[in-house]
């Protein structure tokens, strides 16, 4: 199945809009991070150049998203990471094994097809009642990065100097579509670093632009 993921630019043009369409979950991610005694989702002034329209950023399939969770997982529970070729029962005995941490893990606790990462640093992803019901635990696209940069060398990436991601999607891709084709890459981790490509670009591009990342 496939996934996109989106940068939502927090200018003012389009947060301050009768018509923001991001207004209802804007507002339950101020609650959540208010309750937690955090600065709300940041709005920024308009800047030559940047516009409030939304554009995607990356795309992948959700098996290979879960592929880049679970060597996160293995690596951050002190296990020896391996390559698959298919997600089986061990992923599942993992993620219930080490719930805790998987919970605690902006990369890992996150619904794969609604919510968001927003660019204000705290330490675990937030979790209420509201967010729970909508669109899931609320991420940080500062610990998002740090997870990452975490991971990277174990699937053979340089987080310091890691090679382009590959260009988003030409257009809005539907869940029960084929994802876009991973670029060839001899590493047995190609599909884990197709998507740490993407999810990098996204949370970069957060962070220096002041946006929001959605996933559809």
């Amino acid at each position: 199945m496939a996934c996109d993921l989106w940068l939502v630019p927090l200018v003012d043009v389009l947060c301050h809009s009768p018509d923001n369409p991001f207004a209802e979950e804007i507002a339950s991610y101020d609650k959540a991070l208010r309750e937690e005694g955090l600065p709300p989702v940041p709005v920024f002034g308009y800047m030559p150049g940047l516009s409030g329209d939304v554009a995607p950023i990356a795309g992948f399939d959700y098996d290979a998203l879960h592929f880049l969770r679970r060597a996160y997982l293995l690596q951050i529970c002190g296990l020896p990471v391996t390559p698959v070729d298919e997600l089986g029962g061990d992923y599942e005995q993992l993620l219930e094994m080490f719930e805790t941490t998987a919970q605690q893990s902006h990369l890992v606790w996150h619904y794969d097809h609604a919510g968001a990462y927003v660019p204000v640093d705290f330490p675990r992803p937030l979790a209420n009642e509201e967010l729970l019901e909508g669109g899931g635990p609320l991420g940080s696209a500062h610990g998002l990065l740090r997870e990452l940069e975490t991971v990277a060398p174990v699937i053979g990436i340089d987080p310091g100097n890691p090679p382009p991601a590959a260009a988003p999607p030409g257009r809005p891709t539907a869940l029960e579509e084929p994802a876009v084709a991973v670029p060839p890459d001899d590493n047995p981790y190609g599909r884990e670093r197709h998507v740490w490509l993407g999810l990098h670009a996204a949370a970069t591009r957060s962070l220096g632009q002041g946006s929001m990342i959605v996933f559809s």
